[in-house]
């Protein structure tokens, strides 16, 4: 059993919206194919990954480094010790060889765009759904339905609230019931308006998040901590700089409901100060890091044993990114759910064709690894990559 390549292509992810951060008019994402030698109902076994929005395409580091030190290794290094599947722990130690501690920065994103392939092509050998190898990997039971949130309310040029509330009445038309917008792109007047709009559109129909992207400095984030405690919102996402332990527990303060951040720390030991340091709060707050931007599901495993010592339950966890691969791990580890994006950055986030959103919720399918198989847009581009 080998790998007998690795394959990325950087491919435009590109739109015109924009948050309170960036615009993603030149965004970029990685594509990956881990090719094996391994037969499966008559076709060649290939593990697909790709990195989540947000953070450009990792080919360098991909194509330079990481894919390199899989390939040369000797090929039972990269095996379970039956010798009969590929074990993604000892392929992450391979990958992760002369890495020195800390800088996880891109590192993190490349790695995790490699781990999301390398865990698809395992569940595929294996010939069963990623979500139902994990829970059993664990000892645990698999729950398939999966919590999901509506993620969009971004910034574009004409946008007006009634284009806003047209959005978000479009996702709870597909079944959503939790919905997310942008703040801090704009004066806190009119990202007032912005949401008064959305909530008067949505009413008790479904519940209303609100996300920063780590753009206030304490003192706005504590002006907005006063303006959103009017309002019954799901959470209050990434208030200020990611790594600002202490804005995030000063914020605490002043916001008594839910808050959430975690989508731009990389590490187990990020997440450790995280929880350390930022006084998040294990009966309401919500932890959003990203497998595909933090060193992949090796890595999440960690997080979940610092999680585990904090107190804190993995049903506080719902991750960033909107892919496949979170899914899988929320059904399978048991996480809160999962962020969904059902009109951008396609055709990577959402779900397989035949799964619908019904109450805020979907049913993961029993397809062999991650499913990417069922989503005939991307994997058209997928199966391309590896052709």
């Amino acid at each position: 059993m080998h790998i007998i390549d690795v394959v990325e292509k950087t491919k435009p992810i590109a739109s015109p919206i924009r948050n309170a951060y960036i615009d993603f008019s030149k965004m970029t994402t990685s594509l990956v194919a881990v090719v094996t030698d391994v037969v499966r109902d008559g076709q060649r076994v290939v593990g697909y990954g790709f990195n989540s929005n947000g953070r450009y395409g990792q080919g360098g580091l991909i194509r330079e480094r990481f894919r390199n030190r899989i390939l040369e290794a000797p090929p039972a290094a990269l095996l379970n010790e039956a010798g009969d599947n590929l074990e993604p722990s000892r392929i992450w130690d391979i990958m992760m060889t002369n890495e020195k501690p800390g800088g996880h920065g891109e590192r993190s994103v490349a790695v995790g765009t490699l781990d999301m392939a390398i865990w698809d092509a395992t569940a595929k050998i294996a010939g069963k759904p990623l979500f139902r190898l994990l829970a059993e990997m664990k000892g645990r039971k698999a729950n398939p339905r999966v919590f999901v949130y509506a993620a969009g309310g971004y910034y574009y040029p004409g946008k007006d609230l009634t284009a806003l509330r047209t959005e978000m009445r479009s996702y709870l038309n597909r079944g959503y019931n939790v919905v997310k917008m942008k703040i801090g792109g704009a004066s806190i007047d009119e990202d007032r308006r912005r949401i008064d709009a959305v909530l008067a559109e949505i009413g008790d129909e479904a519940r209303l998040a609100v996300d920063a992207n780590g753009r206030f400095d304490l003192e706005t984030g504590i002006a907005y901590a006063k303006m959103l405690r009017e309002y019954p919102l799901f959470w209050y996402e990434e208030i200020g700089d990611p790594l600002d332990y202490a804005l995030q527990a000063t914020i605490a303060e002043f916001y008594s409901a839910p808050m959430a951040t975690g989508e731009n720390l990389f590490s187990h030991q990020d997440a450790r100060n995280l929880l350390r340091y930022g006084g998040m709060r294990p009966d309401r707050d919500y932890l959003q890091f990203d497998c595909a931007l933090s060193y992949g599901c090796v890595e999440y495993l960690r997080t979940l044993d610092v999680l585990a010592a904090f107190g804190w339950s993995p049903s506080r966890c719902i991750p960033h990114g909107g892919h496949q691969m979170s899914l899988n791990i929320a059904a399978g580890l048991g996480l809160g759910g999962n962020e969904s994006y059902p009109d951008l950055f396609q055709p990577y986030g959402g779900f397989p064709d035949s799964v619908r959103v019904e109450e805020g919720h979907i049913v993961m399918p029993e397809l062999p690894g991650i499913g990417f198989e069922g989503k005939s847009d991307l994997i058209k581009v997928m199966r391309e990559l590896a052709e």
